[in-house]
C-alpha cells in the first residue's frame, strides 16, 4: 500500500502554497536552472480551479505538486512547476505525479496538445514514458504569455538571444492525433533509451553556459565536446537521431555566434 495519497488539488491543500512556491525557488536555485516563479496566490487558483495535483503523505505533508497551464485558446497545454519535497525524491512519486496531472490533462482538454519544456533529463524520461516526443521550439505555443514565464530563469537571456529557437531546456510535446495513431506502433524512443541523446544534453548544456560566461566576461569560446564513438550497427532511425543531434549543434553554434 502506497505512502502517498495523489490526488486533484481540493480547498484543504490551499494553506500547502507557500510550501510548494518556497520549495520551487530552492529547487531552481539548486539547479542553476528555471522554473518559473509562481506567487502562492497562482498556486492557490489553481487548486481552486481544479488545475492541479497534489501528494501527501497519511499526516497531509507536502510530498509533490503540478498544476496544468492552458495556451492559445486550449489549443496547447502543459503540466508545469512539478516539485518534489527534497525528503522524497528519489522514491518515484513524481513519476506518479507526473501520470496523475497527465490523466487530468487528457481529462479536461481531451484535444490538446500537451507540451513542456525542462532541463531534467528525469523528466524527459517520464514524459517519454507518457508519450511525449522532443520537438523545437517552434512546435510549441507561440503565446507570449508562455514565453513570458520563462523571465524569471537566469537562463532567460539566451532564450532571449536565440529568439526563442532553443534554450538549455527541451522542448516535448503530446499530440493526441499522432498518438492515436502511433498506438500500434513499437518505436526506439532515443529519450529513454539513447545514451547519445544524454551526450546531446551535456554538451547542450555545456556550449550554452559557455555563451553565457562569454557575454558576461568576454574572453571565452564555446568548446564542442567529440560525440561519442558508435561502436555498433545502428538501425535506421537511430542514424536519423545521431544525425539530427549533429545538425543541431551546428545550428545551436550558427545562432549564437
Amino acid at each position: 500500500m502506497s505512502q502517498y495519497i495523489i490526488q486533484t488539488a481540493k480547498y484543504e491543500h490551499l494553506a500547502l502554497a507557500e510550501e510548494i512556491c518556497h520549495h520551487m525557488e530552492e529547487s531552481a536555485k539548486a539547479r542553476g536552472t528555471g522554473i518559473a516563479k509562481r506567487s502562492p496566490d497562482y498556486i492557490k487558483k489553481k487548486m481552486v480551479e481544479g488545475k492541479a495535483v497534489v501528494a501527501t503523505d497519511k499526516a497531509g505533508n507536502f510530498v509533490g505538486f503540478c498544476y496544468i497551464e492552458s495556451w492559445g485558446h486550449g489549443k496547447f497545454v502543459a503540466n508545469s512547476g512539478l516539485i518534489v519535497h527534497p525528503d522524497h525524491r528519489k522514491s518515484g512519486i513524481a513519476k506518479d505525479i507526473k501520470k496523475e496531472i497527465f490523466k487530468l490533462t487528457r481529462k479536461t482538454y481531451p484535444d490538446a496538445k500537451i507540451f513542456g519544456i525542462t532541463t531534467s533529463f528525469a523528466v524527459m524520461k517520464i514524459n517519454s514514458a507518457l508519450g511525449y516526443e522532443p520537438v523545437p521550439f517552434s512546435e510549441l505555443t507561440d503565446d507570449d504569455d508562455f514565453w513570458k514565464g520563462c523571465s524569471s530563469c537566469i537562463n532567460y537571456d539566451v532564450l532571449t538571444r536565440t529568439n526563442r529557437k532553443m534554450c538549455l531546456c527541451t522542448g516535448m510535446l503530446y499530440d493526441p492525433i499522432e498518438a492515436e495513431k502511433n498506438k500500434q506502433k513499437t518505436s526506439w524512443h532515443f529519450v529513454s533509451n539513447s545514451k547519445v541523446y544524454d551526450r546531446w544534453l551535456q554538451l547542450r548544456t555545456y556550449i550554452l553556459s559557455k555563451f553565457r560566461k562569454k557575454q558576461e566576461k568576454k574572453e571565452e569560446e564555446p568548446v564542442l565536446v567529440p560525440m561519442p564513438e558508435i561502436k555498433k550497427p545502428v538501425e535506421k532511425e537511430q542514424m536519423l537521431v545521431y544525425s539530427s543531434l549533429v545538425t543541431g549543434v551546428l545550428s545551436l553554434l550558427r545562432s549564437l555566434f
